[in-house]
C-alpha cells in the first residue's frame, strides 16, 4: 500500500492521545540533523545521526516556517497570482515536509515507545497545523480570485490542475464553511487524528501481544522442517530455547493454517488471527472503529455531502458509492459461486479423511493445500526453493531494465534506518540518475504488516532544477534462517513486484508540482501502476529468468511453470470472497447518513449477511484490524485493488498484442501513466496509453470468472 500526501498523512497517521510531554535536554539547530543540508550521497538522510529528540523541534519549526510562508502569501500587496499563491502555497512547508515524510516512515517501518509517544504529541498540533492553513478565509479568498479567473490565465496543462485541485482541496477542507462550522469541523478532524492512530498502534500491539508456543516435536505434525527451524529462531530469539513460536505475522501463520496437521492449533491461532483488537481489553478497536466511522458522518455533512463516501470517491474515478457498488457487484456474484464449489470440494476432502462435521475457516488453508497438491502436484512448499527474496528482487530490476531501460545499482556508503535495508541506485539508460530505493523486506516487531511504498522525498522541480525521488519498498517476508535464504512463495513474489511497480510510479514520474508527481494521484488509480508488475512476475517467459533454485542456480523446471499456470484459476473463489466482502464492509462503514457509534461486530455480520458471505470464509480484514480503512488512506476506498486491476489486466492486454517488452508500448506506459502522476485527469492518462476505456473482460479471464 501506498503512503499519501503528507497533511493527510497526519490526520490518518498520527497519535492515539494527547500525552503529556516530559522534560528534555534541549537541541540547538546545529546539532539537529533537519536544520542542516543533508551531505550524504544525493540529500539521503543521515539516519545515523538522527535522534529521537531531535523531531519535536524540528516539527515545530516547520510548522512556525510554513505558518511565516502562508502568511507572506496573504500579505502580499500584489494582487492574487498563480506564481505569488498558487505556486508559492506550493512550494511551502519544505521542512515541514522533510520532517514528516523521515518521521511517519520511521512509526510505519521501525518504530518504538517514544516515537510512538512523539505521535501522541504532535497529531493534535499537525491537526491544528493543517486546518489553519486549510480554513484560513484570506489564503482561501487569494486561492479563489486566481481560480475564478482561470480563463483568462495562460497556463500550461500541468498549472491548470494544480489550481484546480489547490481550489478544490479548499473548499473540501471546509474553507468555504462559516465560522461556527469551522470551529466544529476542527475538533472533528483533531477527534479523528488521535482516533486513527490509537486504532493503528492498537492493532500493532495486538499483531506482537500473542504468540503460540509448543514445546512438543508432535505438535509440529505436518509442518515442513524450514517452518519449524523458523520458528525454533523465533523462540531463541525469546528466551525459548527448544521450543517453537508461532506468531500472528502472516509469513509465519499463514504457512501453519497450510501444512499443520493438528486442527486443534490451528484453530487456536486462526482464531487469535481474527481476534485481533477484539479482545475486549486495552487495545480493544471496535469502539474505536465506531467512533471514527460516526466522526465520518459529521464530517461529510458539514462540508455538504450525504456520507463520507460520497466525499471521498468525488475524487475518484469511480465518483460515486454506486459506481463502486456496480463494479463489485458484477464480480461477487461469480465469485461467490466459485467459493462455495470450492467449499464443497475441500469439505468432501476432509470428510474422506475421517474429519466430520462443516468446514471451517481454519481449515480452508489447509485443505485447498492439499487440494492443490492433489489436482496439480503442487504446493508452495515445492516452489519456495526457486523464489529467493534477491533474485526475485533482481527479476524486477530486469523487468524495468528490459521495458525502460533502468538500471538499479547497490549503494553501501548510504545511510539505512535499519541494518536489514538495502540501498539502490536508479539509473535511466544512459547513466542519468533517477533516484533512490531503500528495500525493507523482513517482519520486526517494530514494523506493522503487510507490504508498501512511500516516499522520503517526491520527484518535482525547484527552481528549474529536477529534485530526485527517494522511495522505499516495504514487506513482510520469511527471513532467512542459518541454513537457508529468504525464500518466497509465488504469491509473495508478485507481491514484490506490486510494491515495487508503486517505487517505478514515483521515481519515473516527470511535473514541476510535487502534489502532482508520482503516486499523488486518486486512490482507485494509484494501484494501476503497481499491479501491472504481477503480470510480469507471473509471465512464464519472465519467470524463467528469476526463479532459479537457491542451492543448485538452476532454472524453475517447465513442468513446474506449467503448473503455476494450470492452478492459475486455483482457489480464486476464495481469494476473491475473502478481498471483496472487505470492499462491501468498507463500503457500509462510509455509507452510513447518522453520526450513530454503531456495535461494530453486529454490524459487521448485517453487512456480510446482506452480501451472502459463506461462513467458510472469514472477511479479509475484520473491522477490528481493518487499517485500510480506519487507520490508513484507504476509507471507502479498498474497492481499489479491483478497480485498478480492471485497468491492470486490460493495459496488460496491450502489451499480449505487442510483446511482453515492446518498446513502444512501454514508453507509452511510461509517458502516460507513470511520468505524468496526478498532473491530469486518470482517465484521460489511461487512454492516452490504450487509445479507449479499459474493459472488465481481461479481468474475468484472469480470475477464470469468464469462458
Amino acid at each position: 500500500m501506498k503512503k499519501t500526501f503528507i497533511f493527510v498523512l497526519a490526520l490518518a497517521v498520527a497519535a492515539a492521545a494527547c500525552a503529556k510531554k516530559e522534560e528534555e535536554t534541549p537541541v540547538t539547530p546545529t546539532e539537529n540533523p533537519f536544520f542542516t543540508e543533508w551531505t550524504a550521497p544525493f540529500g539521503t538522510p543521515p539516519f545515523g545521526q538522527i535522534k529521537e529528540e531531535h523531531y519535536r523541534p524540528a516539527f515545530e519549526a516547520g510548522m512556525a516556517e510554513q505558518k511565516k510562508e502562508v502568511a507572506a502569501i496573504i500579505s502580499n500587496p500584489e494582487p492574487p497570482t498563480f506564481a505569488n499563491t498558487v505556486e508559492a502555497l506550493e512550494a511551502s512547508g519544505e521542512l515541514l515536509t522533510k520532517v514528516a515524510n523521515v518521521f511517519f516512515m520511521y512509526t510505519a517501518n521501525h518504530t518504538n515507545d517514544t516515537l510512538q509517544k512523539i505521535q501522541q504529541e504532535m497529531a493534535p498540533l499537525l491537526s491544528k497545523h493543517n486546518d489553519d492553513i486549510a480554513l484560513d478565509p484570506e489564503l482561501f479568498a487569494r486561492v479563489k480570485a486566481v481560480h475564478d479567473r482561470k480563463n483568462k490565465l495562460t497556463l500550461t496543462p500541468e498549472q491548470a490542475r494544480l489550481l484546480e485541485k489547490t481550489h478544490k482541496d479548499f473548499v473540501r477542507a471546509g474553507a468555504s464553511l462559516d465560522e461556527a462550522k469551522k470551529a466544529e469541523l476542527r475538533k472533528v478532524n483533531e477527534e479523528l487524528t488521535v482516533l486513527s492512530v490509537k486504532f493503528g498502534q492498537n492493532v500493532l500491539k495486538e499483531d506482537n501481544g500473542f504468540a503460540l508456543v509448543l514445546d512438543k516435536p508432535e505438535d509440529l505434525a505436518g509442518l515442513p522442517a524450514d517452518l519449524a527451524a523458523a520458528a525454533a529462531e523465533a523462540a531463541k530469539a525469546r528466551g525459548m530455547e527448544g521450543k517453537w513460536v508461532f506468531t500472528l505475522h502472516k509469513p509465519s501463520c499463514i504457512p501453519f493454517f497450510q501444512y499443520s496437521s493438528r486442527r486443534d492449533l490451528r484453530e487456536k491461532l486462526f482464531k487469535a488471527f481474527i481476534s485481533r483488537g477484539d479482545n475486549d481489553n486495552e487495545f480493544d478497536n471496535k469502539a474505536v472503529a465506531a467512533k471514527i466511522a460516526a466522526l465520518r458522518v459529521v464530517r461529510a455533512s458539514l462540508l455538504g455531502y450525504k456520507t463520507h463516501a460520497d466525499y471521498i470517491l468525488e475524487e475518484n474515478m469511480a465518483k460515486t458509492p454506486a459506481g463502486v457498488t456496480k463494479l463489485l457487484d458484477q464480480i461477487w456474484k461469480p465469485a461467490l459461486a466459485t467459493a462455495k464449489a470450492e467449499a464443497g470440494e475441500l469439505r468432501a476432502m476432509m470428510n474422506a479423511e475421517g474429519i466430520a462435521g462443516p468446514l471451517q475457516p481454519w481449515d480452508w488453508w489447509h485443505y485447498a493445500e492439499k487440494l492443490k497438491k492433489a489436482k496439480y502436484d503442487l504446493d508452495d512448499e515445492t516452489l519456495r526453493p526457486y523464489f529467493e527474496l534477491k533474485a526475485v528482487r533482481q527479476g524486477a530490476f530486469d523487468v524495468a531494465n528490459k521495458l525502460w531501460g533502468l538500471t538499479f545499482t547497490p549503494r553501501t556508503d548510504i545511510p539505512v534506518y535499519h541494518p536489514e535495508v538495502e540501498v539502490f541506485e536508479v539509473r535511466e539508460a544512459d547513466g542519468a540518475h533517477v533516484g533512490i530505493l531503500y528495500s525493507d523486506y523482513f517482519p520486526r516487531a517494530s514494523k506493522r504488516g503487510g507490504a508498501w511504498s512511500g516516499s522520503i522525498r517526491e520527484q518535482g522541480v525547484r527552481d528549474g532544477k529536477r529534485i530526485a525521488p527517494i522511495n522505499y519498498n516495504v514487506g513482510n517476508f520469511t527471513k532467512p534462517t542459518a541454513e537457508k535464504p529468504s525464500l518466497l512463495t509465488f504469491e509473495e513474489a508478485s507481491t514484490l513486484f506490486h510494491e515495487f511497480g508503486h517505487a517505478l510510479h514515483d521515481l519515473l514520474s516527470d511535473v514541476t508540482y510535487t502534489s502532482l508527481s508520482g503516486t499523488n494521484v486518486p486512490r482507485d488509480f494509484v494501484e494501476l501502476g503497481s499491479q501491472i508488475m504481477e503480470n510480469w512476475a507471473g509471465d512464464a517467459a519472465v519467470i524463467k529468468t528469476y526463479a532459479k533454485h537457491y542451492r543448485t542456480g538452476e532454472p524453475i523446471p517447465d513442468e513446474l511453470i506449467a503448473k503455476i499456470r494450470k492452478a492459475a484459476f486455483f482457489n480464486q473463489g476464495f481469494i476473491t470472497v475473502e478481498y471483496m466482502s472487505a470492499c462491501y464492509l468498507d463500503l457500509d462503514w462510509h455509507t452510513l447518513v447518522e453520526p450513530k457509534e454503531m456495535d461494530a461486530v453486529a454490524f459487521e455480520n448485517a453487512s456480510l449477511k446482506k452480501i451472502g458471505m459463506i461462513p467458510e470464509i472469514v472477511v479479509r480484514y475484520k473491522s477490528a484490524y481493518f487499517q485500510h480503512i480506519f487507520s490508513s488512506g484507504y476509507s471507502a476506498g479498498y474497492y481499489s485493488y479491483i478497480w485498478s486491476e480492471v485497468l491492470d489486466k486490460d493495459a496488460f492486454e496491450a502489451f499480449k498484442e505487442t510483446s511482453l517488452f515492446d518498446p513502444e508500448t512501454a514508453r507509452r506506459f511510461r509517458e502516460s501513466i507513470y511520468a505524468k502522476g496526478g498532473s491530469d485527469d486518470p482517465m484521460n492518462l489511461y487512454k492516452a496509453f490504450r487509445g479507449r476505456e479499459p474493459k472488465v473482460e481481461p479481468l474475468l479471464r484472469a480470475r477464470g470468472f469468464l469462458k
